[in-house]
């Protein structure tokens, strides 16, 4: 029996899990936010967590940072960006597929990471190979520059988001997401959010 913690902001996603996921499984913890999972993950110690990249008061990243070898990680999003894809791998995840997956597909990948395997979609994991391989590695050392969720204004503002349709995304006050803006210009040495945009298409970032 697989021992899961599923973490997902949306109730009805993780009720959806739970319902999808048969046999070998059982699921010891939930969690909707960073705080959560982390108290979720300590006091359970599952064999897999399965985890939502963006989530309210910080994302993936910080409940790697935090829970470092606790679990075997395998991201679960909407989202197939490459920056987030490599974000999470550069600390610890071992597998990243998207919330498009089937129920058995998502099961499979499960028991792959429970059995210390890597698990990747075949675009993602060309995300990955180039991220480890040096061809990403320019790209890879300006985003270091950068915080978690400095990381995750950049690419909202580089999609178009207005500032306080960030701010109510990341589930922070409009004050913040300036002060995040500004310090991602400084350090990229950009002056304006076109040319915020441009850098990040440049680098694949959408």
């Amino acid at each position: 029996m697989i021992r899961l913690v599923i973490v997902d902001d949306h109730e009805l996603v993780r009720a959806g899990i739970r319902g999808g996921l048969l046999g070998d499984f059982d699921v010891v913890g939930e969690a909707a936010d960073v705080a959560q999972a982390v108290a979720v993950i300590r006091a359970t110690h599952p064999d897999v967590v399965l985890l939502d990249v963006h989530l309210p008061g910080g994302n993936a990243q910080e409940v790697l940072r935090q829970c470092h070898g606790a679990s075997k990680f395998l991201a679960l999003s909407v989202s197939d960006a490459s920056e987030d894809v490599i974000g999470v791998v550069r600390l610890g995840a071992r597998g990243y597929v998207t919330k498009d997956i089937t129920a058995q597909a998502l099961a499979d990948a499960i028991r792959q990471v429970d059995a210390g395997d890597a698990v990747f979609s075949p675009r993602l994991a060309g995300f990955v190979l180039d991220a480890f391989t040096g061809a990403s590695a320019q790209s890879d050392d300006e985003l270091d520059r950068l915080t978690a969720r400095e990381r995750d204004v950049m690419r909202l503002i580089a999609r178009g988001y207005t500032y306080r349709e960030v701010a109510q995304e990341l589930y922070v006050s409009v004050k913040t997401v300036e002060t995040h803006m500004s310090a991602v210009l400084r350090k990229l040495q950009l002056s304006n959010r076109r040319e915020l945009a441009r850098w990040a298409r440049g680098r694949g970032i959408e």
